[in-house]
C-alpha cells in the first residue's frame, strides 16, 4: 500500500509498513528537515512515521497505480527493505530521487516518478507553444 498525500504542489509518497507506520523520504537542507526543499540536489533521511502525523490535515489515498505496468515485488519483501532503510541518508533530487522514486524502487524494484513525467511533458508543451509565438511573430 503507498500512501500519497498532497502537501502544497506536490504529492508526497510514503510507503504503508503497518501498525499505522510509514516510511517516506524527507529531504532536508542545512541539517533541517523540510517537506519543501530547493530544486537542486541534496539529502534525505528516510524515517518512520505514524501515517496520521506525516498526513496532518492532507487527504491521502491508496496509489498502487503502477501495478498495471510494474509486478511488484513479495509485500514481505517490500516492508522489510522499507524497515531497513529507516535512518539512511540518501542523496535526494526533486527530478531523479525524490520520494516517489524511493517509494517505487521499493514496490517494484525501480525508481519512477510520475509526477516528474508530467512536469516534463508539460515543460515540453510550453516550450512547444513559446517556439510557435516566435515563429509566428517572425512571419
Amino acid at each position: 500500500m503507498v500512501p500519497t498525500f498532497l502537501q502544497g504542489i506536490y504529492h508526497h509518497w510514503a510507503l504503508y509498513v503497518g501498525d499505522g507506520d510509514v516510511v517516506h523520504l524527507t529531504p532536508y537542507c542545512n541539517g533541517i528537515l523540510s517537506s519543501m526543499v530547493s530544486l537542486t540536489n541534496g539529502k534525505a533521511l528516510v524515517q518512520k512515521d505514524k501515517l496520521s502525523d506525516v498526513v496532518g490535515y492532507d487527504g491521502w489515498r491508496v496509489n498502487n497505480d503502477l501495478d498495471k505496468k510494474h509486478v511488484p515485488r513479495r509485500a514481505e519483501d517490500i516492508v522489510t527493505a522499507a524497515r531497513h532503510a529507516v535512518g539512511r541518508e540518501l542523496d535526494y533530487s526533486v527530478v531523479t530521487k525524490n520520494c516517489e522514486h524511493f517509494v517505487n524502487k521499493l514496490r517494484y524494484a525501480r525508481g519512477e516518478s510520475q509526477q516528474v513525467k508530467i512536469v516534463r511533458f508539460v515543460a515540453l508543451l510550453s516550450s512547444f507553444h513559446n517556439l510557435q509565438l516566435k515563429m509566428t511573430a517572425l512571419i
